[in-house]
């Protein structure tokens, strides 16, 4: 992680082909007369994705049910934080929720509702992430984390054999692992590593809010259920540990069918730290779409299927993503450039599956990865 500018991309055509898609967006929002920014479809989809996860814990908190449908309130739960996450606080993060920043600061802050730190998201995904995409070491989306490996450039271990089995299981710790100790473990990081371009005094003032905010976030989801409607602890804590695996399953596979599969690439910097490619050209060799016709999965996933035209317009609001998505392709294929996707889910999930098993093979039993 080096946000200090010496990695570079460095383009021969002068950025044509972006220049040139970017005006054929532009004139698409100009003649239709179409704001780039929220419809009242968004805002409909915003109401029932937060109702998703404040109703199911009202129910929860007024009428003290049995276990079973206890932890059927508690798995809402769960799809709501994933759908917050993907929908909601993700294009408000971006600035593409509305074109008033007060709108989307509130918006994005949905991402603390349920645990999370909005600030330390910005820095993690709009900086590396979509800046450095796929790029080892700059990248946080696909570092390596405890026994999976997403990068054919990092150092193999012999249980990586296996991770095309056992990744799902570790992929339903993501949120649970954010909420205990991922914002300040970058915290601490995005400070050493130069990420974070607040001064001191500004650090200090986030850490005491990120304290804060942790703690009225366990109250409310752990505390108040015991102690104030006498649910035992133990059933909340099993309800709490199934809204977080459910949560993190589909955060994580909804982002890893974008950039974990066959065909992406995962280019190195020379020794001068440059990348010979242009930036939107890089995005389009290393993200992948899945499932663009498939209009229930793109209403829940907040787009996320049409990886490529969030990353080359991260501040279009993703309703538009449907319509756009035909101006980059036929504007790829005319550039030639590859303009990757899978038909659908499934194809998308074997697709990760596959580049799991390819990472996970030692030196010697698989072909030379590039």
């Amino acid at each position: 992680m080096k946000p200090d500018g010496r990695i570079k991309f460095v383009s021969k055509d002068r950025n044509l082909f972006f220049l040139t898609l970017r005006r054929r967006v532009d004139a698409y929002f100009k003649e239709n007369q179409i704001s780039r920014n929220a419809n009242a479809k968004m805002v409909v989809k915003s109401v029932a994705l937060l109702a998703c996860y404040i109703l199911p814990f009202m129910l929860l908190l007024s009428f003290t049910p049995g276990l079973p449908l206890s932890l059927f309130l508690w798995f809402m739960m769960g799809l709501g934080v994933a759908g917050i996450g993907m929908s909601v606080m993700h294009d408000a993060n971006h600035g593409a929720y509305s074109s008033n920043q007060a709108v989307n600061s509130w918006m994005g802050h949905t991402l603390n509702l349920v645990g999370g730190s909005a600030f330390n998201w910005k820095l993690q995904h709009n900086i590396l992430h979509h800046t450095y995409t796929n790029v080892v070491d700059m990248d946080e989306d696909i570092q390596d984390r405890l026994v999976l490996r997403f990068s054919p450039h990092t150092s193999i271990r012999f249980y990586h054999q296996l991770q095309w089995v056992y990744a799902f299981l570790f992929y339903g710790l993501l949120t649970l692992y954010w909420v205990l100790a991922k914002d300040f473990v970058q915290y601490f990081l995005f400070i050493r590593k130069g990420v974070n371009p607040n001064s001191k005094e500004k650090n200090q003032v986030m850490l005491l809010k990120l304290i804060l905010m942790k703690l009225v976030y366990f109250s409310v989801i752990l505390v108040v259920p015991t102690l104030v409607y006498g649910i035992p602890f133990l059933e909340v804590l099993a309800g709490f540990l199934l809204m977080h695996f459910v949560a993190g399953i589909v955060l994580t596979v909804i982002f890893q069918l974008a950039h974990t599969v066959e065909g992406t690439s995962h280019p190195r910097p020379d020794s001068n730290g440059n990348i010979e490619n242009d930036w939107a050209i890089h995005q389009l060799h290393t993200t992948v779409n899945f499932s663009r016709n498939n209009k229930w999965l793109s209403w829940y996933v907040g787009g996320l299927n049409y990886q490529i035209e969030h990353h080359l317009f991260p501040k279009v609001c993703h309703v538009h993503y449907p319509a756009i998505s035909e101006i980059v392709r036929e504007t790829a294929a005319e550039f030639n450039i590859p303009y990757m996707e899978n038909k659908t889910f499934g194809d998308a999930l074997r697709s990760h599956i596959a580049t799991l098993h390819r990472f996970g093979r030692l030196p010697g039993l698989n072909e030379a990865i590039g």
